[in-house]
């Protein structure tokens, strides 16, 4: 039996006299979960509780397996974690850096030392690595805090707000290796961040906070798998019979506006069954997209909630 990564059962955290997390009540699986929300939602209270510096008030979290409120040592060893805000000793090399956190992490000296200069070769520092961390870019600063959060092999890494004022080059980098990491199967991730794309573009499941609250779940592979494919339809000549015809063939179909049609093809039904269709009816088709809900829409419907 598969031990979920994250577990969470009526969490509640107050700090002071607000309650800042109202009640979860969530099991994640997946390998890369995305973690959403505006400001104030409670992701930085949520991530911080899974790292055992917030208590629960109520209820527990469990962290692959281990329950926040009686292991959190236990979690710690099992975790890494890459913070948004930098937290460097400027005049420190980034190799005495990432060492140091790999020896904190419990690896011994010699194999810290080892780990931390495979680990900066991998994320693209090998050459800097005995710079001052002071004198690197945004870029690699941000690279560093990855190296860093992975150099001791965490089975769980948190990563907040990774892509965080990167430029488009170097975004496409970070995302690479998150999905390097997931392609490699030996540790989840979970990412804390503002840009939906950057949690579709490499998450398994997603997670959509709002007031403290879970207002939205979704299994991104799931549906990715389901391929629905919802198609928007654009007729003229159309004398009001072309959805009937195409219900006919087994699609759900709703007509929006004159001359506007949404439908979800079926299994065996393809795109050139309705060019046939409209055809046949002397109908000309204007337009035609796919359309499915994006991570975009799906937010911006849970944030209306």
């Amino acid at each position: 039996m598969t031990v979920p990564v994250i577990e969470l059962e009526d969490l509640r955290v107050r700090i002071g006299k607000r309650e800042i997390l109202r009640g979860l009540n969530l099991e994640l699986k997946g390998r890369t979960v995305g973690l959403l929300g505006p400001n104030g939602a409670g992701k930085s209270t949520l991530i911080n509780t899974l790292l055992g510096f917030w208590k629960p008030t109520t209820g527990t979290a469990r962290v692959l397996g281990h329950d926040v409120r009686t292991e959190a040592r236990q979690i710690r060893s099992l975790i890494g974690y890459m913070p948004e805000n930098d937290s460097f000793i400027a005049n420190m090399p980034a190799i005495t850096y990432v060492r140091m956190a790999a020896e904190l992490s419990g690896l011994p000296e010699d194999a810290a030392l080892e780990r931390a200069h495979e680990v900066l070769f991998y994320v693209g520092l090998g050459e800097a690595r005995y710079r001052k961390l002071g004198a690197y870019s945004l870029g690699m600063k941000q690279m560093a805090k990855l190296a860093q959060a992975i150099v001791h092999g965490p089975k769980l890494v948190i990563l907040d707000e990774p892509t965080n004022g990167l430029d488009p080059q170097a975004r496409l980098r970070m995302i690479k290796l998150i999905c390097e990491m997931k392609a490699l199967g030996e540790m989840s991730i979970l990412i804390c961040s503002h840009l939906l794309r950057d949690i579709e573009e490499t998450c398994e499941e997603a997670v959509i906070l709002k007031a403290g609250e879970i207002v939205h779940y979704s299994n991104l592979e799931e549906e990715r798998a389901s391929n629905r494919r919802f198609v928007e339809i654009e007729t003229e000549g159309d004398d009001g019979s072309f959805a009937d015809a195409v219900e006919r063939l087994g699609c759900a179909c709703a007509v929006t506006a004159p001359g506007k049609i949404k439908t979800v093809l079926t299994e065996g039904i393809e795109i050139r069954d309705l060019y046939r269709l409209a055809a046949d009816r002397d109908v000309q088709l204007r337009r035609l997209n796919y359309r499915r809900d994006s991570l975009e829409d799906i937010f911006m419907k849970a944030m209306e909630k």
